[in-house]
């Protein structure tokens, strides 16, 4: 078994602040023994306007928040996945838009994988917030391989590509043991239904979920609902953050042979029927 955790706090607008809760939850996380930490979904900043949003955005090599992410990685030894925004400079037609991108960094502080989010988020709620994800970010275009880690075989997703089982359910067919989801849900949605998809995703591809999730008022028009967790593959709420602002941790052991012991008394991937419906 290997210890996770998985990271809550609120994000400004305020990049280095940011970086400083972050690096502290990794540090925090390394010294009870965590081999991995999922940090949220736009854990650099969550902006005002999508202008600023725009405006603080940088490319990946450029980014000092995951500079400070990298090198407390490097020096704490342990694995980091965080969501960032990702300055967009491969269409010079769309140069306005960024990406909701998925980093994850190893114990040597390299950059291993990145995912950029396919699902945006483009909602107007009945007595809820609008929110259209796709007025400031452009969607991903591919999916990330599957990624051998330090707890296991990770499958790369953010926020509201949790609404998408095919996702998962694929993810699953390509060797996922693990599935993350750094995410900020509103407060409406994630009441609703946050803990209901990840423990359905969790049951259906009987893998494991780590959910990252930003919490609290980030300003005067976004609020984020947290309970961050970690969900084993009978779908048990193995461990969540407080329902505070404040930055916290939650901390679980995976349990790869669980994991195996679960699937073979349960085949459920072999027992589809695919002659009758289009395998996912």
């Amino acid at each position: 078994m290997t210890l996770a955790a998985v990271g809550q706090f609120c994000a400004s607008s305020i990049i280095e602040t940011n970086t400083i809760r972050c690096c502290d939850l990794i540090k925090k996380a390394a010294q009870q023994g965590a081999k991995m930490l999922f940090l949220p979904e736009a854990a650099d900043y969550i902006s005002e306007t999508k202008e600023q949003a725009g405006a603080l955005a940088t490319t990946l090599n450029e980014s000092a928040f995951l500079q400070g992410l990298q090198q407390t990685a490097q020096e704490e030894q342990i694995w980091v996945s965080a969501g960032v925004h990702e300055k967009c400079v491969d269409d010079e037609n769309d140069q306005q838009r960024i990406y909701n991108t998925h980093v994850v960094i190893d114990q040597t502080g390299t950059i291993v994988s990145t995912y950029r989010k396919v699902h945006l988020f483009d909602v107007d709620i009945q007595n809820g917030p609008r929110l259209m994800e796709s007025d400031s970010t452009r969607p991903g275009t591919t999916l990330a391989p599957i990624l051998p880690s330090p707890i296991g075989s990770l499958g790369l997703q953010i926020c509201y590509d949790l609404r998408f089982a095919e996702l998962s359910i694929h993810q699953r067919r390509q060797g996922a043991q693990i599935l993350t989801f750094p995410s900020a849900f509103t407060v409406k949605t994630g009441m609703a239904h946050w803990e209901t998809l990840l423990r359905a995703r969790a049951i259906e591809t009987q893998c494991y979920v780590a959910a990252a999730a930003q919490v609290g008022q980030h300003n005067a028009k976004r609020t984020s609902f947290g309970h961050a967790m970690i969900i084993d593959p009978w779908g048990t709420v193995l461990a969540r953050c407080p329902d505070t602002s404040s930055p916290s941790l939650a901390l679980a052991n995976i349990d790869l042979d669980y994991l195996d012991s679960i699937r073979t008394d349960m085949p459920v991937m072999t027992h589809r029927r695919n002659d009758l419906y289009p395998p996912l």
